[in-house]
């Protein structure tokens, strides 16, 4: 078993964009990188073996709010955790359950114990602690952990953006202390990042970076961003943490977001990406392109016969045409979701490996400043 290492090996002359490669127990991570969110144990419309053959993805995420919930952690400890389970044999990353419980704002109640929640499956009530958000992982068993943090809510004034941050760096403490305590079940290293939280307070920001660069964690991570905030400050507060992190250790953007987001934020110095945006916008019917976004449910592709996206590189892509795909949204069969997830997360695996070529080979600023008005269009 080996801690996580981290090797940069790129720096854009005209960027804070690098290229570099994470080792984990599980395999290696070439940086930047996007990973699909599983939340349920498995990423939606998509089998693990499109996800390895055609998506090319590296590493998954979990979700220790909804694992914890179903299955359940006996289930996931008995198949010999989360790897065994699915059978994903590449790294796998958990949240901790932060985010859920911040998105179930109505059924929740925080203080500095935990978070007292009701399921969203039958309404019975549990409790998440630093402690057992820790426990819990270690029953997962992914290759990455995510310390458990309070995200607040956009808009909030400073004083609870404040005592929010508090609280998380306290949990942070407890999370380190019962990790140190626990060893791992499935005989691999788990990783724990540390997550800065601050709201859109540069003084908030600069002291919870601070704090989580003190930890010498094997990763860092940055969370409270793409949750309504506009896109200037996202980008703003991102900078100011990435100036900050340690740069020999990876930086994680937790929920974000479009393609132009993705590739800004890289300019900004951040090596990991996750986001539903990609199956859950599939799911509804929209594809992401080089050429920006496609509604695929409407009449204008009823008789397009032209293949779904002749720049794609998905096998999708250059089998289906937009008036099938369009027909099968319209019947609401559930290979138009498959087909969309497909193409979807195909683009944002091939956007992240385009951006870490253009990184090595020093062209990176003017390839993204190029892009980006391109990917944000709709057709």
């Amino acid at each position: 078993m080996k801690e996580l290492s981290f090797e940069l090996q790129h720096h854009d002359p005209g960027s804070k964009a690098r290229a570099g490669l994470i080792t984990t127990d599980h395999g290696v991570i070439e940086t930047p990188i996007f990973m699909p969110v599983g939340t349920a144990g498995t990423v939606k419309a998509i089998t693990q073996q499109d996800l390895k053959k055609d998506v090319e993805a590296q590493i998954i995420l979990g979700n220790t709010y909804h694992l914890y919930l179903r299955p359940g952690t006996d289930i996931l400890f008995k198949a010999g955790g989360l790897h065994k389970f699915n059978g994903w044999d590449r790294p796998i990353l958990t949240d901790s359950g932060g985010y859920q419980v911040y998105s179930l704002s109505q059924n929740r109640k925080i203080n500095e114990a935990g978070v007292t929640f009701k399921s969203h499956i039958d309404g019975s009530r549990h409790l998440f602690t630093p402690e057992n958000v820790m426990d819990i992982q270690r029953l997962i068993g992914a290759d990455i952990i995510m310390a458990f943090d309070e995200c607040p809510p956009y808009p909030c004034d400073y004083a609870y953006a404040r005592k929010s941050l508090n609280i998380t760096h306290q949990w942070l403490d407890r999370c380190f202390t019962r990790l140190n305590e626990t060893s791992p079940h499935y005989g691999y290293t788990q990783n724990l990042f540390p997550i800065v939280q601050g709201s859109v307070f540069k003084d908030l920001r600069r002291e919870s970076a601070e704090f989580v660069a003190s930890k010498g964690a094997t990763g860092n991570a940055i969370g409270g961003l793409s949750v309504g905030e506009p896109h200037e400050d996202m980008y703003e507060m991102t900078e100011l943490v990435c100036d900050i992190l340690p740069s020999d250790k990876p930086r994680y953007l937790m929920g974000v977001g479009t393609p132009a987001n993705i590739l800004e934020c890289i300019a900004l110095g951040v090596d990991m990406f996750d986001c539903v945006m990609p199956t859950r916008n599939a799911r509804n019917g929209q594809l992401f392109t080089w050429n920006g976004t496609i509604n695929m449910r409407n009449k204008k592709w009823e008789n397009d016969f032209s293949l779904l996206d002749p720049e794609g590189d998905s096998y999708v892509d250059h089998f289906y045409t937009k008036a099938y795909v369009r027909h099968l949204f319209a019947a609401e069969e559930l290979l138009a979701m498959q087909i969309a997830t497909l193409h979807n997360l195909n683009f944002y695996l091939r956007l992240v490996r385009t951006a870490r070529a253009k990184i090595i080979e020093g062209t990176f600023a003017q390839w993204k400043n190029e892009i980006v008005p391109k990917l944000s269009q709709r057709l």
